[in-house]
This record gives structure tokens, C-alpha cells and sequence, in this order.
């Protein structure tokens, strides 16, 4: 008997006991060792055995091998064990069997986490969300943001949707959001600079403005770091050029604050930059330091 075969067979053992013993260290790691070899197996051998371990009495963490191997299956069969776990099993193992549904990205199996988002807890609702980034399957995120039935459920949407550089997605959320934080934060991890700038530039909503801003350091950049200097220059609130500060601080521009720093002339405006240089560990701020301490600055 070839070692394959040898393999197969000591699987087969495995999957079919019933036995509810604890077992020993050795004996699980073993378990898992055979499991991980079905992941190159014949899809006919690998199947009925991921089904055998699933359906017997084995401990979560080789079940959670065996959805694994069912996510590297191209079948409707496997696919169908994925969600029926993700529908009756409890806590870890159900969201693993939700999240090998995204690795495995068949869109009908994916289609249906939409109904287990609506009735779930946060953990599963969590699962889900990850299983649609993994597959990434926007739409799906979309979805679930437009329909949002509270601003929880809505950010955490909104968030994944960031995460995925879902650009046009977020976009189309804007009445939705009514330019909520979490969704000008999600604009600026997807990328969108554009919309970015556009806020920046409205003063009809101060404090929406300020977030945009100091989200703008979140893209950073060449262009934002002058944009930032710039929108610092002209801003006629004390608001607005705090906001360009940080956005500058999370953008690491220290370049732009040190330029603030030696064309301004007033002094209280030079010791926050001073402060600001500081906290980015500028290479010249002990260059200023000395030259304050001399009165050469």
C-alpha cells in the first residue's frame, strides 16, 4: 500500500470514531497532521471525510482543518457543508465556517451570510463582514451599509468598505453617511482624495471640514502635504489650523510644519509648530531648540 493510500486510511479511522475520550496531546496533533493531508487529496476522497470529521464527535479545532479543506473544494457539496455549519454551529466554529465561505468565494454560498447578518450577534455579524472582505465582495458590503438599521451596524459597514478601497461604494453612501466621522475616515483609508479635498474646501459645515482635513494626512502624499500647508496658510479659524496640524502629524509632513515654523513671526504660533515638531521627532528640532535657546531663532 502506497503512502498515499496508507494516509487515506488512517483518515478514514479518525473521521469515524465516535468515542467522546479525551485524548492525548499526541493523538491530536496526529489527527491534525492527518487532516492537513487531505488538503492535496483527490476532492473525491478529500469530501466524504471533512464530512466524516464535521458530523463525528472531534474537537472544534479539527473541524475548523476540516472546513478548511471543504473551502478548497470546487464543488456545490462542500459548499453546502460550509453553510450548513455556518447556519447550526456555535461560537468559534461557526465563524470559521463563515469565514472559509469567503476564502472559498462562491457567490452563492456568500449570497447567503446576508440572512445570517440580519438575525446574528456582533461576533457573527463581525464573521460575515470578514468573509466579504476576504471574497472581496463590495456589493455584499454595500448592501448591508445601505440597509444598515443603526449607526453601529452602519460604521461597521462603512469600515470595511474603507478597508476594501470601495471608492465608488462610499461614495454612494454620502446622504446615507450625512458625512459621519467614521465615513470620512473610510474615505480616506479607501483613497479617495478627490472627495476629500472637495470637503476640505466646503466651510459650510466647520466641523465636517475639520475631519476631512485632518483625515487628508490619513492618504499623505506629496499633493496632500502641500494641500495641508496650504489650507493651514489660509484658514481664518483656529479650528481649521489645528485640523491641518494633524493631519500633517499623521502624514508625518514635518517638512510642512517646519516651513510654518520659520516664515511665522508670531510667537505663540511658533510654539505650538515647535510643539508639533516635537512630537514628530523632527531631524531639525534640536537645531531649533539650540538656535531658540541662543535667541538666533
Amino acid at each position: 500500500m502506497n503512502a498515499f493510500f496508507r494516509t487515506i486510511s488512517m483518515i478514514t479511522l479518525l473521521a469515524v470514531a465516535t468515542t467522546a475520550n479525551a485524548q492525548s496531546s499526541d493523538d491530536d496533533q496526529l489527527k491534525l497532521a492527518a487532516m492537513e493531508a487531505l488538503i492535496s487529496a483527490p476532492p473525491e476522497r478529500a469530501l466524504p471525510l471533512a464530512r466524516k470529521v464535521l458530523e463525528g464527535t472531534h474537537s472544534d479545532e479539527l473541524k475548523e482543518r476540516a472546513l478548511f479543506v471543504l473551502s478548497q473544494i470546487d464543488s456545490a457539496e462542500a459548499q453546502e457543508l460550509l453553510v450548513a455549519t455556518a447556519k447550526n454551529a456555535q461560537g468559534e466554529l461557526r465563524e470559521e465556517a463563515i469565514r472559509m465561505i469567503g476564502i472559498s468565494g462562491n457567490q452563492d454560498a456568500l449570497a447567503q451570510l446576508g440572512a445570517l447578518y440580519s438575525t446574528g450577534d456582533r461576533d457573527l455579524r463581525d464573521a460575515v463582514l470578514e468573509a466579504y472582505l476576504i471574497a472581496d465582495d463590495r456589493e455584499s458590503v454595500f448592501t448591508l451599509a445601505a440597509n444598515a438599521q443603526d449607526e453601529a451596524e452602519f460604521e461597521a459597514a462603512v469600515d470595511m468598505l474603507g478597508a476594501m478601497g470601495a471608492k465608488e461604494e462610499l461614495r454612494q453612501l454620502r446622504d446615507r453617511a450625512e458625512y459621519s466621522e467614521r465615513w470620512i475616515d473610510a474615505i480616506a483609508i479607501s483613497g479617495d482624495i478627490e472627495i476629500l479635498r472637495e470637503l476640505a474646501m466646503d466651510g459650510s459645515n466647520l466641523e465636517r471640514q475639520a475631519q476631512a482635513i485632518e483625515a487628508m494626512g490619513i492618504v499623505g502624499g506629496d499633493e496632500v502635504d502641500s494641500t495641508l500647508v496650504d489650507i493651514y496658510r489660509a484658514a481664518t479659524s483656529e479650528k481649521i489650523r489645528e485640523a491641518a496640524l494633524d493631519g500633517m502629524l499623521i502624514a508625518d509632513n514635518d517638512d510642512g510644519v517646519l516651513a510654518l515654523y520659520r516664515s511665522s513671526t508670531n510667537a505663540a504660533e511658533k510654539k505650538e509648530l515647535l510643539q508639533y515638531l516635537i512630537m514628530m521627532d523632527s531631524d531639525e528640532i534640536w537645531n531649533i531648540i539650540d538656535a531658540t535657546l541662543e535667541g538666533t531663532d
